[in-house]
């Protein structure tokens, strides 16, 4: 095994889900749950929140990134399963303070790759600092923003809430 691929083992396996925790305690969760739900309120699309410490080992292994598991999240939490195709995932992994925002072909189409990616850079000076509410909090209100202009709620729509609100944490 390359010493790179032994480091990077060992900077995911020295973090746990206890770290993740630390990082997003339970009134946070709850928060970003209450979040998630407002913005539901406003258009068609489903949000989640994914967070956690490290990959899997067998990620690391196989020389995987953050993309790749940020993409099988989105198939696990069913964010693709959405009646318009507009499900959009935000992942943060801590050990590499990754961020990647997986949209469905619904919305991805709508939106250009450009767009994401300064979502995601705007959230990483805040990630970096360990400002995690923060950068949460402004990755949703830019994903809102977009899943508003391209997915309305019509006016007088109930919202069909298709997936938990609450962020998964791993």
């Amino acid at each position: 095994m390359a010493i790179g691929k032994i480091k990077r083992l060992f900077a995911h396996r020295w973090l746990d889900e206890s770290d993740t925790r630390k990082a997003i305690p339970p009134d946070l969760v709850k928060r970003l749950g209450e979040r998630v739900a407002a913005s539901e309120k406003r258009h068609t699309g489903e949000i989640r929140l994914y967070i956690e410490a490290g990959l899997p080992t067998s990620y690391i292994l196989r020389g995987a990134t953050p993309r790749e598991r940020a993409v099988a999240m989105f198939g696990k939490l069913r964010v693709w399963d959405t009646e318009q195709n507009n499900g959009v995932l935000i992942y943060l992994m801590l050990a590499e303070h990754a961020i990647e925002i997986v949209a469905d072909r619904g919305l991805s189409r709508r939106v250009p790759d450009a767009e994401w990616k300064a979502i995601v850079q705007r959230m990483g000076s805040a990630f970096r600092e360990k400002r995690f509410e923060e950068g949460l909090t402004q990755a949703l209100s830019e994903v809102s923003a977009l899943l508003v202009q391209h997915f309305p709620l019509a006016d007088g729509a109930a919202d069909r809430n298709e997936l938990p609100d609450e962020p998964a944490l791993g």
